[in-house]
């Protein structure tokens, strides 16, 4: 059965490389993930810092139930009232700096950063958008246009017009941002470019060179949102409070859930010349909303922000010895452990295959792997992993 659904799922469901690794999943709870035959995988990509609650969380599964027996698909945008949509945006508003307080909920990462674009150009009545180098976005046209990995892009020009890439954390590059500039957009941690840190001052000086120019400030907090950094936000992390901020990932507690966030102000000119000027068939679709009220609630009540920022020291502290480590760079659970050679981690992946470990590399760094398990994970765990990661970096 598995030799077929393995060839079912090669000729049947579209691919993304042809070098797919094939590992069928039965179950999954916490931490881990099964295979039908039984075999435990460490989790520790996540589904890229989606499932920041872990796997099959009580919670989110009854909220879920809950939900859908309720009601699934009415008609999400237009002039509908649903509770689980109103209740979390009040909840995130609740928790993020005054002057965000206004969310538009859509169905994932790409779309968010699609409608954040708009909304700037909308508002602004400006037409350059400003991204930065080796940032990751989404695979959209509009989101592909302001990523920042020519390998990835140059295949599918021409994109939008009136894009330019600056250079992260780069100072002297801010004066590029001008009056004719309607956003920037910007990763607060650099997360497929292998966890670059912002340097002292730098977001800080960031936010202060788009409010001289009438610029809108986008933060992407897509990967860094809902505790991954040892805070809720990125931006509560480091102080800098963005125009407009993207969600998604562990925003909808497992469940496909994306969405901007801004001032009413701001948000409102979607409203008007022409109304309609942002819409959906499927965000904020009310099971995905009730999925991730019940995420964050969990979050806030067990204070996984510090229990992400506690994991992550303990990860640094038990690996940074060993001698095929070069570096590790960390923002709360979300780390690089650079090897220094992408032979090495092409070779330390097929090793984890074997041994149980579910990681990843970098979009923009094929050097370090990526650990980012659900923040859920206990210190027993994270010791545990750590013995088979360090098993397998002694066979490099």
């Amino acid at each position: 059965m598995e030799k077929i659904l393995r060839k079912q799922f090669l000729e049947h469901v579209g691919q993304t490389s042809p070098s797919p690794l094939l590992i069928e999943v039965a179950k999954a709870k916490g931490s881990f993930f099964y295979t039908p035959e039984g075999k435990r995988y460490f989790d520790l990509v996540a589904g890229v810092s989606v499932s920041n609650v872990g796997h099959a969380n009580p919670h989110v599964v009854r909220a879920v139930k809950r939900q859908a027996a309720d009601y699934m698909h009415v008609m999400v945008y237009g002039e509908m009232v649903e509770s689980p949509q109103v209740r979390y945006a009040t909840l995130i508003a609740e928790h993020t700096p005054e002057g965000l307080d206004s969310v538009y909920f859509l169905n994932s990462g790409a779309e968010a950063i699609e409608g954040a674009l708009k909304l700037a150009k909308r508002y602004t009545g400006r037409s350059e958008m400003i991204s930065f180098r080796n940032a990751y976005h989404g695979s959209t046209h509009g989101a592909m246009s302001v990523m920042g990995g020519e390998e990835y892009v140059n295949a599918f020009r021409p994109l939008l017009p009136d894009v330019r890439k600056l250079n992260y954390n780069d100072f002297d590059d801010l004066q590029h941002i001008t009056r004719r500039t309607a956003c920037v957009l910007v990763e607060p941690v650099q997360g497929e470019a292998g966890v670059r840190l912002p340097a002292e001052g730098y977001l800080a000086a960031l936010r202060k060179r788009c409010t001289e120019v009438g610029a809108l400030l986008i933060f992407d907090e897509i990967q860094t949102g809902f505790g991954r950094t040892g805070e809720l936000f990125a931006m509560l992390k480091y102080g800098v409070t963005p125009d407009i901020v993207c969600f998604a990932k562990a925003l909808g507690g497992g469940m496909p859930l994306g969405g901007f966030m801004s001032s009413g102000k701001i948000m409102g000119s979607l409203t008007h010349n022409p109304v309609l000027g942002h819409i959906t068939t499927f965000g904020g679709h009310p099971v995905c909303c009730a999925a991730g009220l019940a995420a964050m609630d969990y979050i806030l009540k067990h204070n996984l922000p510090a229990a992400a920022e506690r994991r992550g020291r303990l990860y640094e502290r038990l690996l940074r010895d060993h001698p095929a480590v070069k570096e590790i760079r960390r923002c709360g659970l979300l780390l690089a452990v650079e090897l220094g050679e992408s032979e090495k981690l092409y070779r330390i992946m097929e090793l984890f295959k074997q041994e149980g470990i579910l990681s990843d590399w970098f979009l923009f760094c094929d050097t370090a792997f990526r650990i980012s398990p659900p923040l859920t994970i206990s210190e027993k765990e994270v010791r545990e992993s750590v013995e088979i990661i360090r098993r397998c970096l002694d066979r490099l």
